[in-house]
């Protein structure tokens, strides 16, 4: 099959990793009832159609903090990534860079920050997870601005793990000898994951943190003293801590309520996403299309907003856009992909997402993506 869209990509994903990897990345938290309204009211935004309008010249360029781009548009950090595709984060990297378009690395990547920099050609943001040790999270700031990583994306809608079920029906994470069993013959039964991925694609550890936990060997020995030490006591205050070991600009990821959005424009943060983790933590809150209006409201003209949730495809770019916001993070979209033919088909996603935006632009008479509004929407 020659994938058309990310949807297709999700279907070869499905059939070539294991399960219990799939089930990870394509899950959501509960019932997972967010999870399906990031898709669905993406889906229900209705666009103007127009007519007679000379759209001869399109244009998708943007500049976001600093940083010229192709289109408004980055790759979301995923964690565990490198697990998807032999060094897939590098891979990532490669595809993102040739598109013009960054890559935001999560902590808990396969790949580190040095190895991204180094055979990705090319520095990525840095997603920040805070956990309980500064003095780590310290030299971890600091070896990113050393690797002129551009701007770090802190995730605040983690204070703790939300419940997702897949994973613990499916022991992801889970100990005793049937449950390894299960798990053996899940990777056995995928013959070209493997063989890529998890004999010639180690180490399998969380690089950035690695360091902090010696004695781990491997992603199933990381995992519980990652949960364990997530610090739940972050706050806004800690913001200060942050400020203080980065010097670039920093995101605010994981924001849903206005009041939060004013509150991170009030501590001088250049930028936020509207974000609920993908439906992965709280089931039941906003979508991100639905919270995204409220908050560029707010705070759109102080800072740089951004959006995640259910973007697979061009048009849903371009309505995000009308929506107010400056780009989008795509994660599934990408992860999918690079699951199914990694740096191939996190490129050929990247050219799908391109051109699905190119045309919805000229169909609704929008020339550059920089003055999309919401005279784009019907209704």
């Amino acid at each position: 099959m020659t994938p058309a869209c990310a949807a297709d990509y999700r279907a070869l994903a499905r059939r070539r990793v294991p399960r219990v990897l799939f089930d990870y990345l394509d899950g959501g938290a509960y019932a997972e009832a967010t999870l399906a309204r990031n898709l669905a009211d993406l889906q229900a935004i209705a666009l103007r159609q127009r007519v007679l309008k000379d759209v001869s010249s399109l244009s998708t360029g943007v500049e976001l903090f600093g940083q010229a781009m192709s289109m408004p548009l980055a790759l979301a950090p995923i964690g565990m990534a490198g697990m998807y595709a032999r060094r897939g984060e590098v891979q990532a990297m490669r595809a993102a860079k040739a598109a013009g378009v960054p890559m935001c690395l999560s902590t808990v990547s396969v790949c580190d920050l040095g190895e991204v920099t180094r055979d990705g050609g090319a520095p990525p943001w840095f997603q920040l997870y805070m956990i309980r040790d500064r003095g780590y999270m310290a030299e971890l700031l600091a070896r990113a601005g050393e690797l002129g990583a551009p701007v770090l994306v802190f995730t605040v809608d983690l204070p703790v793990p939300g419940a997702r079920y897949r994973d613990v029906r499916n022991g992801l994470f889970g100990a005793g000898a049937m449950t390894e069993i299960s798990r053996a013959v899940d990777g056995l039964s995928h013959p070209d994951w493997l063989l890529d991925v998890w004999f010639r694609g180690g180490p399998h550890s969380f690089g950035n943190i690695a360091a902090a936990i010696p004695e781990a060997r491997g992603i199933l020995e990381f995992w519980p003293w990652v949960g364990r030490n997530f610090d739940p006591s972050l706050s806004w205050k800690d913001l200060d801590w942050v400020r203080a070991h980065w010097k670039g600009p920093i995101v605010l990821k994981g924001v849903l309520d206005a009041e939060d959005a004013r509150m991170a424009a009030d501590a001088g943060l250049e930028g936020l996403v509207v974000s609920n983790h993908g439906g992965r933590q709280l089931d039941g809150v906003l979508s991100g299309a639905a919270a995204l209006p409220a908050i560029a409201a707010a705070v759109g003209e102080r800072m740089t907003v951004l959006m995640d949730g259910g973007v697979r495809s061009g048009l849903d770019v371009l309505k995000a856009l009308a929506l107010g916001a400056d780009g989008v993070l795509i994660g599934r979209a990408w992860a999918y992909a690079l699951a199914a033919r990694g740096e191939a088909g996190v490129a050929h996603v990247l050219q799908i997402i391109r051109q699905e935006l190119l045309t919805a632009m000229a169909l609704t008479g929008c020339t550059d993506v920089r003055q999309a509004g919401r005279e784009l929407l019907a209704g």
